[in-house]
């Protein structure tokens, strides 16, 4: 059978048939074979599952996302490296200054002098010496040191107290070190406190050797210089522990004229109070 279709000016097939010039469209109604399909459905599988269709779909005729493979994690993720700060690093120097790998106090800050304490500790335990600290170095050091103190973690001084000399051990004794470049408080051998000092310059050294405090000024001048000198504890001619508002500014790059200068004001506020006419003082290097 055919079908006839009449069409003003024709129609495309499958389009709702309209007549350009609004006369009706007359349309021959014919039985038609129905159209073969593109495609045949595709059955599920045996085991219930749907098949993936052919455009992405899961086979209910919505597009799925693409499926990516996940990249695999990394077998020794690294934690920590250059730049990071923090708790975590401080602990980490810390530890390693418990292995003799890093010379100076915990900063909580990863520079260059971490990352070459880390590659050193690396080195010993056979391990990639990149400096880094991964899973597995961390591991590692936490395995081979115990946990630091507050002490450890938060030393008084900015540079490691040195040994104290034993004439520091016995009584009431104020223990400068030259090599440290601290001062240690002790009393009956027990360190109550330790403070960063500076010493006098090759033209006016500090005096060496074993001394007592022979008189206190809580707001000394001095008469050579004209410059202050708070919380004087004088034990040798003119030559006293005091803080230095110099010190507190500029650090280690200027020098006393033979005094021993404390940066930290509240430390030596506390000291001053503490020590005693007739108390040790002890200067070594």
């Amino acid at each position: 059978m055919t079908a006839a279709l009449v069409v003003g000016g024709g129609a495309a097939a499958g389009c709702k048939a309209q007549a350009t010039n609004g006369a009706p469209v007359h349309v021959t109604k014919t039985s038609l074979s129905p159209a073969p399909q593109e495609k045949q459905q595709r059955s599920s599988v045996s085991n219930g599952t749907r098949d993936e269709g052919d455009d992405g779909s899961d086979g209910g005729g919505a597009p799925s996302p693409a499926r990516r493979a996940k990249p695999a994690a990394p077998a020794d993720p690294v934690l920590y490296a250059t730049g990071a700060q923090g708790a975590q690093i401080r602990e980490l120097q810390a530890r390693l200054r418990k292995l003799k790998l890093f010379d100076r106090n915990p900063t909580g800050y990863y520079g260059p002098v971490t990352t070459a304490s880390v590659r050193a500790f690396q080195r010993q335990q056979g391990r990639t010496a990149n400096g880094t600290v991964t899973s597995g170095t961390w591991a590692a050091l936490r395995a081979r040191t115990s946990p630091p103190s507050q002490d450890e973690l938060y030393p008084p001084t900015t540079l490691p107290l040195d040994d104290p000399d034993p004439r520091c051990l016995t009584g009431r004794a104020l223990c400068v070190s030259k090599k440290s470049r601290t001062l240690a408080w002790y009393v009956g051998g027990r360190m109550v406190s330790a403070m960063d000092v500076r010493f006098g310059s090759a033209y006016t050294p500090t005096r060496e050797g074993e001394f007592g405090v022979t008189f206190k000024s809580r707001h000394h001048v001095s008469t050579i210089y004209h410059t202050p000198m708070p919380y004087a504890l004088f034990f040798s001619g003119g030559q006293a522990i005091h803080y230095s508002k110099d010190f507190a500014a500029r650090g280690y790059s200027g020098a006393s004229h033979g005094c021993v200068n404390v940066r930290d004001k509240k430390k030596i506020a506390a000291l001053f109070a503490q020590v005693r006419k007739g108390d040790k003082v002890v200067v070594y290097k």
